[in-house]
């Protein structure tokens, strides 16, 4: 159920704001003059299918998540860890780690205890939650989450317990150095188990939500917007300044464009194809363009649903050889991203990446490749090889999926384009119901492990069904590494060999942000956003 949500500025002006924001005049820390306003609005590119942390899949929920739900440990702005529910970690031996948790409430003024974790984390792995990202819970190694995935043992056999309300000890298969850092992510978020067992599915609803976060759902309108307020029993509420946050789901990039400009909300991504050299150059203050951990792709689908041709590796060789990446990226796109022939992202961290062969090549090298292989494939232009591509409501997704369209046609390959909204692209996706489809993959902690994970025979979201048992065997022996770098190489390898996918660039984040936001997290190369740690300062400061 929604309430009707006013949605004008004069409307927010009237909300009775008795929080930190007006308490004082200046910043407590900068001196900055602070405005009246203490909203934070921003558009997003499609509506989030659901605000449960163990059922999110996709990065639109897990900003919202953000807002509404503390793990044991957040960022800091340059993605550095901070304190959430947990004051404190520790491990003698990577292998078996203890969190100390603070005094802290939920919403509803329960206290959020070691328990609530222990919920969270058995509900995401047991397979009567389908989560997506169960295989999360797997990658993390904790003891039992592969048997408990598999349907072999229960929940409560994880490998997390609660010492006392106050102590959380988590048990891994073997030693991971970077485990905290996984905390961090929406799927170990802790969840409130007498709601979710009251609500069922609906317990994410306006009415029944109960969160251990800075703000709480209170209006939602599918496809249309979102309303959060401060949550005034959130143990870090005085120091909360922004008192609500509202997103607008708009999947028009060049009407929210415009709409950012007539000042309807803060801050935007996902911007029309080639406007960011234009917005840079007229408003610096602005536009922005920073390194992000995710990568732009296409997936193959090589399962039995897709076109049989598919499961050859000449013609998968042939989709990726033919791609002229920078085009894309320079003529396209015109926003900073770099060609890509890897999965990794350039940027994570450690990461060494092998030298792709056909990355050196000429363009005109790849395409004479390109038409060899797909003609030994037993296809040309006299004899079309025929797929589907599907990509979810996006002018920058349809704009590079026409390129692409035109630059397979030579080659003898026709590819039809179907655009669905992003619940329907997730579900013929995540059920193989296409040949192609447009693949973004952001990374939930900065290792090469939460890219290349993603593609090994086990893992939920590998949604093009690329098998390989050698490939599967190195990121097996990567994750009981102490220097897993050399297997992350030598799996990236096998990765272009088989043309598992069709990698197209690393992104930039480009987005446009209202000057009078401060704060902003800019250095955090994950694009976490934290609004409990921006605010507003009065116009002309």
């Amino acid at each position: 159920m929604t309430k009707a949500f006013l949605g004008t500025t004069a409307a927010i002006a009237m909300i009775a704001f008795g929080g930190a924001a007006l308490a004082q005049a200046t910043h407590p820390d900068t001196g900055e003059a602070l405005s009246e306003n203490q909203s934070f609005s921003y558009r997003l590119l499609d509506q989030f299918p659901t605000l449960d942390p163990q059922l999110i899949e996709e990065t639109a929920g897990g900003h919202v998540a953000r807002q509404m739900f503390e793990g044991l440990l957040t960022q800091n702005a340059d993605g550095t860890l901070r304190p959430g529910m947990a004051t404190e970690w520790s491990s003698d031996d990577n292998q078996t780690w203890t969190f100390t948790l603070r005094d802290a409430n939920w919403s509803n003024g329960d206290p959020v205890t070691a328990n609530d974790f222990v919920y969270a984390w058995r509900r995401a792995a047991d397979p009567a939650t389908a989560s997506e990202y169960a295989w999360y819970v797997e990658l993390s190694q904790i003891v039992n989450a592969a048997e408990i995935i598999a349907g072999e043992m229960d929940p409560s056999e994880l490998g997390v317990r609660a010492i006392d309300d106050h102590t959380l000890e988590v048990t891994l298969n073997n030693p991971l150095p970077y485990f905290p850092q996984m905390t961090v992510h929406y799927t170990f978020m802790p969840t409130h188990q007498a709601t979710v067992e009251q609500y069922g599915a609906d317990w994410t609803d306006p009415e029944n939500i109960v969160v251990n976060g800075a703000y709480i759902l209170d209006e939602i309108a599918v496809n249309e917007f979102f309303h959060l307020a401060k949550n005034p029993n959130y143990y870090g509420a005085d120091d909360v300044i922004i008192e609500e946050i509202t997103g607008y789901v708009i999947n028009d990039s060049s009407q929210a464009l415009a709409r950012f400009q007539a000042g309807e909300f803060d801050m935007m991504d996902s911007l029309p194809p080639a406007t960011y050299p234009r917005l840079e150059a007229e408003t610096p203050d602005v536009a922005h363009s920073v390194p992000r951990l995710c990568s732009y792709y296409y997936v193959i689908n090589q399962s039995e649903s897709g076109n049989p041709a598919l499961q050859d590796v000449r013609v998968r060789q042939a989709l990726s050889y033919a791609v002229n990446r920078n085009v894309i990226t320079d003529q396209v796109l015109q926003e900073g991203q770099a060609p890509a022939y890897s999965f990794t992202h350039w940027a994570t961290a450690g990461f060494e990446l092998p030298t792709i062969d056909y990355s050196t090549w000429t363009q005109e090298e790849r395409m004479a490749r390109a038409a060899e292989l797909i003609e030994e494939a037993g296809y040309g232009p006299d004899n079309p090889l025929e797929l589907d591509l599907i990509y979810n409501t996006s002018e920058a997704h349809r704009q590079v999926a026409a390129v692409l369209q035109q630059m397979w046609r030579p080659i003898g390959i026709e590819v039809t384009l179907s655009n669905y909204e992003w619940q329907s692209y997730l579900e013929l996706r995540g059920n193989q119901n296409f040949d192609l489809a447009r693949g973004g993959w952001c990374a939930d902690y900065n290792e090469a492990s939460t890219f290349l994970d993603l593609l090994t025979s086990n893992n939920s979201n590998n949604d093009g069904k690329f098998m390989n048992e050698e490939y599967d065997a190195l990121l097996a022996e990567a994750a009981t590494s102490s220097d897993p770098q050399p297997l992350y190489t030598q799996a990236e390898q096998i990765l272009a060999d088989e043309a598992a996918i069709v990698p197209i660039y690393h992104y930039t984040q480009t987005f446009v942000l209202d000057p009078t936001i401060r704060n902003w997290p800019f250095d955090n190369a994950e694009n976490n956003w934290y609004v409990r740690d921006i605010y507003r300062v009065a116009d002309g400061s």
